[in-house]
């Protein structure tokens, strides 16, 4: 699985959201976005970059590129 997978569905089980919640932010279904975290579908550049804006984190630190900072 790919890292930038794992990592988002990680920050939505942290965030305590849904794959429907998440889905319905993304403008898509709940079928889909399990599809994207299970790695059946790639994830469209449009969504990742919509998820890094909510979950306002780098898309760096998503793909794995730099580590992400404590707070």
């Amino acid at each position: 699985m790919e890292y930038y997978i794992q990592y988002l569905r990680d920050l939505r089980e942290d965030n305590d959201k849904t794959q429907k919640q998440i889905a319905e932010i993304l403008g898509i279904s709940q079928t889909m976005y399990a599809r994207y975290e299970r790695g059946a579908n790639e994830m469209p550049m449009r969504h990742f970059i919509r998820l890094c804006k909510y979950y306002n984190i780098s898309a760096d630190v998503a793909l794995g590129f730099v580590p992400q900072r404590r707070r």
